[in-house]
């Protein structure tokens, strides 16, 4: 990563004037990066004077993890480039660079925080452009170019953790599985820009819909999917049938045609099915999602659980 040089600059002026000194210090920002567990990559910036992490949904900074509690750890600045962190009473223990943090610990420029079982933070003080820089380099590789929403390795990683959270825990957990009815014909007709257009604006239209703490991604070609945590399979449909319903009530400009697409979707949950592994809770939507498409498509299935005969 590259360093700017914050020192002085000395500046000779012409005739009219004496040589003088301007400083130009870079605004330096706090932030966690996170180096193992979910969300590798992923930056945080410190912008409030006190930052909460933990699993709640109400957390500054929500991270899942199996040993993380739900309102773990914290974060506070004591001044301009100061900051501690304190353990909230956590079930697992908070540790800075493998030293438990007793009642808070002085954060220096490149400390390592460990919560929970898998999951590691970097806490950094780097100037503006090195945050951004960071920022950039995690949404390239977790985000879609095109539609900026997340991708299918962000996806398949989310999913990784969340099942086993779910099944652990025995909480409901969701997933809808979404494809544009015809899109083939859209970009026949009108041309990969305007399907590009499309895209985007349906991955706009689905995420006003969700919440802040579900996945949204796209999952290839015409394919989003939905990831929905303490979702059972009945509040799941019901999300399935507001955005089919969106997205076809939807229109797109495409220079002097407005058109409107519709969508099919497939979903499942647990613990409503019992799926084993995270690949085959994906293989269920997508023969829910199939089910959809030959049942006329612009519709929702939901794939109710198998039940065993006597």
């Amino acid at each position: 990563m590259a360093h700017f040089n914050s020192e002085e600059v000395t500046v000779i002026a012409g005739p009219a004037g004496p040589a003088h000194k301007e400083s130009s210090p870079r605004n330096r920002t706090a932030c966690l990066i996170v180096l193992s567990g979910n969300n590798v990559g992923q930056v945080y910036q410190l912008e409030r004077d006190q930052v909460s992490i933990g699993r709640d949904v109400n957390a500054d900074i929500q991270l899942m993890d199996a040993g993380i509690s739900r309102r773990h750890a914290r974060v506070v600045r004591e001044s301009s480039d100061n900051f501690s962190l304190a353990d909230d009473g956590s079930r697992n223990g908070t540790f800075a660079n493998n030293q438990p943090v007793e009642a808070h610990h002085e954060l220096k420029d490149g400390d390592k925080i460990q919560i929970g079982v898998m999951t590691i933070l970097k806490f950094s003080l780097a100037d503006d452009l090195e945050a951004d820089y960071a920022q950039k380099m995690y949404d390239a590789a977790l985000r879609d170019d095109l539609t900026g929403i997340f991708n299918r390795r962000y996806l398949g990683e989310r999913l990784t953790s969340e099942f086993s959270f779910s099944r652990r825990h025995t909480r409901p957990l969701a997933l809808l599985l979404l494809d544009l009815d015809h899109f083939k014909t859209v970009n026949d007709t009108y041309g990969h820009l305007a399907g590009d257009q499309v895209l985007r604006e349906v991955a706009e239209t689905i995420g006003q819909l969700i919440r802040a703490e579900d996945v949204l991604a796209r999952y290839g070609g015409e394919e989003f999917c939905v990831l929905c945590r303490d979702t059972n399979l009945m509040r799941a449909s019901i999300l399935g049938e507001r955005i089919r319903h969106h997205v076809a009530e939807a229109t797109h400009t495409l220079s002097e045609t407005v058109l409107t697409v519709t969508v099919s979707i497939g979903v499942v949950a647990i613990p409503d099915d019992n799926f084993e592994t995270p690949d085959a809770m994906v293989h269920a939507a997508d023969e829910a999602l199939y089910q959809a498409k030959a049942a006329g498509r612009n519709c929702v299935i939901t794939r109710r659980p198998r039940r065993s005969t006597p």
